[in-house]
């Protein structure tokens, strides 16, 4: 145990232009007490103004550790790789960009439901309703299409588990689980395409 330093990647962090990255940031470490601090101040490396995604591989954190220890045994464990995001300062929102997205959006969704709901002859279906239990012929039975409207609105707030930022539950909702699996997804074709470049590079030298 005192001979063996056990390392385990970070699937992603985030980092700022030109901050220098410690193996700590990129890596959680068990070792012995005498080289734990010196071994998670190590700088692996400082990131460029350039970079935008950068791939550090377990290989690399490797040879990087043993050629300072040496007379130690490095076990890895979980992902192969950690994926480095360069975070750059968001730029100050527009508000005309924003007016117009809003509008785009809130129209889209309108004329979504609309042709949906004349897809499927919704106010057809109404008019029988309240035909079959009023006994009245109505071209507008809003005692079915309010309480519907707005059942709409409350069950996307149901399924989108928000109320703008504020979450109603813990569990995760379907476009969260949906984002979750295009990150992983991503992440994953970043990681290949890094390793197909890698491969290139030795096949060139």
């Amino acid at each position: 145990m005192e001979k063996t330093i056990y390392i385990r990647m970070r699937n992603r962090v985030q980092v700022k232009p030109e901050e220098l990255l410690l193996l700590k940031d990129i890596a959680q470490i068990i070792a012995s007490e005498d080289i734990y601090q010196n071994l998670a101040s190590l700088q692996v490396k400082k990131i460029s103004p350039k970079d935008h995604i950068h791939i550090i591989d377990v290989m690399k954190v490797i040879h990087f550790i043993t050629g300072i220890y040496p007379e130690y045994e490095v076990q890895t464990v979980g992902p192969p790789q950690t994926i480095i995001e360069v975070i750059y300062k968001k730029k100050g929102l527009s508000i005309p960009f924003f007016i117009l997205v809003w509008f785009l959006l809130f129209f889209g969704a309108a004329m979504t439901i609309m042709n949906f709901h004349e897809d499927v002859s919704m106010q057809t279906v109404h008019q029988r309703l309240y035909f079959i239990m009023t006994g009245k012929v109505v071209a507008k039975p809003l005692l079915f299409q309010i309480p519907y409207s707005i059942g709409i609105g409350v069950g996307m707030i149901l399924f989108f588990n928000h109320v703008f930022k504020k979450r109603l539950n813990e569990e995760p909702s379907p476009l969260e689980v949906e984002m979750f699996n295009y990150q992983q997804s991503l992440d994953q074709y970043v990681i290949m395409h890094e390793n197909k470049e890698s491969v290139k590079h030795l096949d060139d030298d």
